[in-house]
C-alpha cells in the first residue's frame, strides 16, 4: 500500500532519519512508536509530503509519490492540535476539503452528514462552532474532516495526547472500531506504549532516527529484538549477577525478563531456576498485584494475578522461579 525505501532526511547537517524502510499493508493499522525526538513524526511528515527526503523513495500502490505535492497525495491527516477552524461550524470544518475540491453543494451535504453519523456527531453538533465542543468531540471532527474526502490513507499524529486519561482510553477504543469499520489504511504516531499495543496491527519502534524493530504487538513485547525495545515497551527486570549465574546465562550479555514471566510459589518446572526470596513491598491494582521481591542479591518486580486468596505480605518468604526460555538477552553495548 505505502512503502518507504531507504529514506534519509536531513535538517542542515543533522541527519534526522537514517535509512528508513517501512511497508504498510492495505487496511493495516500501523503505528510509529518511540520517545520524543526519535523520528516518528518526521517519518509521518515525509509520507504526507510536508518534508522531502534527501534520498530514498515514498511509494503508494506502487507509484512513486516522493515529489508529489501534499494536496495531490490523497492522504487524510489528523494533527496533534487537530488544526480545526475554531470560529467555523463543525459542518463547515468537515466540508472544507470538499469545497476545495469544488464538489456540488448537494454532494457536500450528503457526504458531511454521512461521515458525521459514522463518527457519532449529531445534527445539533454540526451546527455548533468547533470552540463549543469538548476535546473528544473535536477529535471526532478532525477524524471526520480527514475521512470525508475518502483518502487512500489516514495519518494521525498523536491525536489523543491532548485529552485526559479516561477520555483517551475511551476514544482509543472508538478509534480502533472506526478504523475497522472504514477499513482504511492508518498510520498512527504515538509515544504511548499502551496505546500502540492496544491499537496496532504492527508497530515500528523508533530510536534516534533509526527503526529498531517492526512487528506485531506480541512480537515487539515478547520477542523484543534489541535492548532498547525491551526497555521501552512495557516494564521489565534486568537480571543481575546472582540470577545470571543461577540461570547459567552468558555473563558478557545483558539479560531481561518481563514481570509476568516470573513465577512465585509454583511447582518447579523442568529447566526452571528457583531461588528463595523475600517480599519487600507490594502495589495493589485490583486485577493484579505488583510485588517487589529481594532475591539473589537484587530486587525484581513481579506481577501476580489477584485471586483474592494468595496475597503475600512484606517480609514473607517466597520461592521465585525463572525459566531460561523467558529471558531476553542482548549483547552489551560497547
Amino acid at each position: 500500500m505505502i512503502q518507504l525505501k531507504d529514506i534519509i532526511v536531513k535538517f542542515g547537517d543533522f541527519e534526522a532519519l537514517h535509512n528508513i524502510n517501512v511497508h504498510v499493508k492495505e487496511g493495516e493499522f500501523f503505528t510509529f512508536l518511540g520517545p520524543s525526538g526519535c523520528g516518528k513524526t518526521t517519518t509521518l511528515r515525509t509520507i504526507t509530503g510536508f518534508i522531502e527526503p534527501v534520498s530514498g523513495t515514498v511509494s503508494m500502490k506502487g507509484q512513486d509519490i516522493t515529489h508529489v505535492p501534499i494536496e495531490k497525495r490523497n492522504i487524510g491527516i489528523v494533527f496533534q492540535s487537530y488544526a480545526l477552524f475554531p470560529t467555523m461550524t463543525v459542518h463547515d470544518n468537515i466540508a472544507f476539503g470538499l469545497k476545495i475540491k469544488k464538489l456540488k453543494k448537494q454532494e457536500i451535504e450528503e457526504k458531511v452528514k454521512t461521515i458525521a453519523r459514522k463518527v457519532d456527531l449529531s445534527d445539533e453538533q454540526l451546527a455548533k462552532a468547533v470552540s463549543q465542543l469538548s476535546g473528544g468531540q473535536q477529535q471526532r471532527v478532525a477524524i471526520a474532516r480527514a475521512l470525508v474526502t475518502e483518502p487512500a490513507i489516514i495519518c494521525m499524529d498523536e491525536p489523543l495526547s491532548n485529552l485526559d486519561a479516561k477520555l483517551r482510553v475511551q476514544l482509543r477504543n472508538e478509534l480502533k472500531k472506526m478504523q475497522k469499520d472504514f477499513g482504511i489504511t492508518t498510520i498512527y504516531v504515538t509515544h504511548d506504549q499502551e496505546e500502540a499495543l492496544t491499537l496496532s496491527d504492527r508497530i515500528a519502534v523508533f530510536n534516534k532516527g533509526y527503526i529498531e524493530q517492526i512487528g506485531t504487538p506480541n512480537e515487539v513485547y515478547n520477542f523484543s529484538q534489541t535492548e532498547f525495545v525491551a526497555n521501552f515497551i512495557g516494564d521489565i527486570n534486568r537480571l543481575e549477577s546472582g540470577l545470571v549465574q543461577g540461570l547459567k546465562l552468558e555473563g558478557s550479555k545483558h539479560h531481561f525478563i518481563r514481570l509476568e514471566r516470573v513465577r512465585v510459589n509454583r511447582t518447579k518446572e523442568e529447566q526452571e531456576f528457583q531461588a528463595q526470596g523475600v517480599i519487600e513491598s507490594r502495589e495493589y491494582y485490583g486485577l493484579y498485584i505488583k510485588y517487589y521481591i529481594q532475591v539473589a542479591g537484587q530486587t525484581i518486580k513481579v506481577i501476580e494475578k489477584n485471586d483474592g486468596i494468595n496475597i503475600y505480605e512484606a517480609g514473607e518468604s517466597v520461592t521465585v522461579g525463572i525459566h531460561p526460555a523467558d529471558v531476553m538477552s542482548y549483547p552489551a553495548e560497547k
